[in-house]
């Protein structure tokens, strides 16, 4: 299967956004009504993860990708995921902090409310508009394993990488 990701998060959290700034896309963001497939990205409508009626939608989607970018809008204290959602796809999870940029965005809480869902695996700190974790996001989904996308974090020294570990410790390694 060739590599593909899928993006959730709540509604207005900025996947389409990202779809477009991973793409190279400079366009307006639309409202996603409907799932929208890419040539690796999979885009899915915020209501899928708002509403738990649609999370079959999610999980059938989830067979078709590699990767599920998990997205939390670092100017929103609202968590719409519940703990450990990422514990029920078998698929890599990457964290995705979005709106990094914006002067509301609160990326501690961001963070620590993503490791809630989670609790092994990248985070990323993003903003589609200054391009911001665009270009690590695109290597990360071309990794095949966690332990790949580990090491990618821990040697690249970058501020917008993250991997938490919460699985074997409480701390961010």
């Amino acid at each position: 299967m060739k590599n593909r990701a899928m993006l959730i998060g709540a509604i207005g959290a900025g996947k389409s956004t990202l779809t477009n700034a991973l793409l190279g896309k400079i366009v307006p963001a639309v409202k996603t009504q409907t799932l929208i497939y890419y040539d690796w990205i999979v885009d899915t409508p915020g209501e899928y993860t708002e509403n738990p009626f649609f999370y079959k939608n999610i999980m059938a989607t989830a067979l078709e990708v590699t990767h599920v970018f998990y997205l939390q809008d670092a100017t929103n204290s609202k968590m719409i995921f519940p703990p450990g959602f990422s514990t029920g796809f078998s698929k890599l999870p990457i964290g995705v902090i979005t709106k990094s940029d914006s002067p509301e965005a609160n990326i501690e809480r961001s963070i620590e409310m993503i490791r809630s869902v989670i609790s092994y695996g990248p985070i990323v700190i993003t903003s589609s508009l200054n391009g911001e974790g665009i270009e690590q996001l695109k290597a990360l989904v071309k990794m095949n394993d966690m332990e790949s996308m580990k090491s990618y974090i821990m040697d690249s020294q970058d501020a917008c990488l993250l991997f938490t570990d919460q699985l074997y410790n409480s701390r961010n390694i």
